[in-house]
C-alpha cells in the first residue's frame, strides 16, 4: 500500500532566489519521518514538492522506483492533512470521509466497509452524522485524518496538523495520530516546528535550516548527540562553553576557559590537540558535586518535578550571546532547593557531553552521525 520516498538532490527556486539549494533524503516504507525547523528553512516548500503543489528545479523524487517529478499532484496518489482541515461544512463526517471515494467511483458495498473501517480506527464512529460545526478542533482533526487514510494512499503528508489546536489537545491528538499511523502502517512525511511534537511520535527526524538538513536521525540520538551547535541549540536547551581539547596517553580531555578539565572517553582521535572548541552541556547534564564548576544562582524557576535554575559562571567561560545559562535540578533526587544568590558546585556528566569543532559544524563526539 505505501511507498518509500527517494529525494535526489533536489533544488527549490522562485525566480533568482534558492529555497533549497540541493537536498537528498531517504525516507522508509512505512516510516514516521517528521521535516522539524523553524519558520522559513524549506520544510512545508519540500512537502509540497513531494506533493506535486510546487515545482522542481533538479534532482528526482521517486515513490519506490518510480519518478513522479512531471506526474501531476492528483496522480501521485497521496493523502493530505492540512493545518486548517479543510473540511467540507455542508457534509456530514462520514460523507467528508466518503468524498474520495466517491471521486475515485468506488462501488457502494465497498466504499461503506473501508468508510466503517477508518471511523473506528480514528474513532469518531460515534459523530458520523454530525455536521463539522458540532464537532471539537480534535474530532474535527480526526475526520481530517480519516479522510486522508481512506483513499489508501501511497504517502500520507501532514503539514502542521496540530498548530490551531490548545496544548491538551495537542498531546492528545499526536498520540492518536501516532497510534493511527502505525496501525494503518503508511509512510507518513510531517512537517512541524514543535520540537516536542516531533520527537514524540517521530521515528526519524530531518532537521533542516535554510533549506539544509542538518541532521537525520532518531529522536534519542538527535538530543543526546546532535550533530552540530545548530541542532545542540534548536532541539531543547543547551548550555555552551568555550575550551580547548588535549590528547595524552591515558586519554581524551577538554579544559574549559577557567582551567577545569574533564576526560570524555567518547572523543573522536583525529582532532588537533590544543585546538578550540565548543562543549555542549544540557541543563539536565550536571550534577552537584564538591568536584565541580563553582557558579551563582542568578534566577529559579518551580517547574513542579524539576527546578530551573539560571546560572552565572565565571566571566569568559560560556559563549556570549545565549539567552541563558541552565541547570535543572531533579527534586526526586535532591536534598533541597536552592536560593537565588547561593553558589554551588556542578560537575557535567562526562558521558554526556557534546564537544563540537571551533566553527560549530562538527562534532567530535564518536558515532554522531549515525542515524
Amino acid at each position: 500500500m505505501s511507498n518509500s520516498i527517494n529525494i535526489e538532490h533536489v533544488i527549490k527556486r522562485y525566480g533568482d532566489v534558492t529555497i533549497i539549494p540541493d537536498l537528498s533524503v531517504n525516507i522508509k516504507n512505512g516510516e514516521f519521518f517528521t521535516l522539524l525547523g523553524p519558520s522559513g528553512c524549506g520544510k512545508t516548500t519540500l512537502l509540497r514538492m513531494i506533493a506535486g503543489f510546487n515545482s522542481i528545479e533538479g534532482g528526482t523524487i521517486q515513490f519506490d522506483d518510480k519518478v513522479i517529478n512531471e506526474i501531476s499532484a492528483h496522480k501521485r496518489n497521496i493523502g493530505m492533512v492540512f493545518q486548517n482541515y479543510a473540511i467540507f461544512p455542508h457534509l456530514t463526517v462520514r460523507q467528508n470521509v466518503e468524498y474520495g471515494l466517491k471521486i475515485r467511483r468506488m462501488h457502494k458495498p465497498e466504499m461503506k466497509k473501508r468508510v466503517d473501517e477508518i471511523l473506528d480506527v480514528v474513532k469518531i464512529t460515534g459523530y458520523q452524522e454530525r455536521l463539522p460545526e458540532r464537532l471539537s478542533g480534535g474530532q474535527q482533526q480526526r475526520v481530517a485524518l480519516a479522510r486522508a487514510i481512506v483513499i489508501h494512499p501511497s504517502v500520507l503528508l501532514m503539514d502542521e496538523p496540530l498548530s490551531n489546536l490548545d496544548a491538551k489537545l495537542r498531546i492528545e491528538m499526536r498520540s492518536a495520530i501516532r497510534e493511527v499511523q502505525k496501525k494503518v502502517g503508511i509512510t507518513t512525511v510531517y512537517v512541524t516546528h514543535d520540537q516536542e511534537e516531533a520527537l514524540a511520535i517521530s521515528d526519524r527526524i530531518a532537521i533542516m535550516n535554510e533549506g539544509v538538513i542538518q541532521q537525520i536521525a532518531t529522536p534519542e540520538q538527535l538530543y543526546t548527540r546532535p550533530n552540530n551547535i545548530f541542532v545542540s541549540t534548536f532541539i531543547g536547551h543547551s548550555n555552551l562553553f568555550g575550551g580547548t581539547y588535549h590528547r595524552d596517553p591515558s586519554g581524551a580531555f577538554i579544559t574549559f576557559k577557567n582551567g577545569f578539565q574533564i576526560a570524555i572517553p567518547e572523543m573522536v582521535q583525529d582532532y588537533q590537540d590544543h585546538e578550540e572548541v565548543i562543549i555542549s552541556v544540557r541543563p539536565e547534564e550536571f550534577m552537584l558535586s564538591e568536584e565541580g564548576i563553582e557558579v551563582t544562582i542568578k534566577n529559579r524557576t518551580f517547574l513542579g518535578k524539576f527546578t530551573n535554575y539560571e546560572l552565572d559562571f565565571e566571566k569568559g567561560m560560556v559563549i556570549e550571546n545565549q539567552p541563558s545559562i541552565e541547570y535543572s535540578q531533579d527534586l526526586g533526587q535532591s536534598a533541597r532547593i536552592f536560593d537565588e544568590g547561593e553558589t554551588i558546585r556542578l560537575l557535567p556528566n562526562k558521558n554526556k557531553i557534546n564537544v563540537f569543532t571551533k566553527c560549530g559544524k562538527h562534532s567530535l563526539i564518536k558515532g554522531c552521525d549515525e542515524s
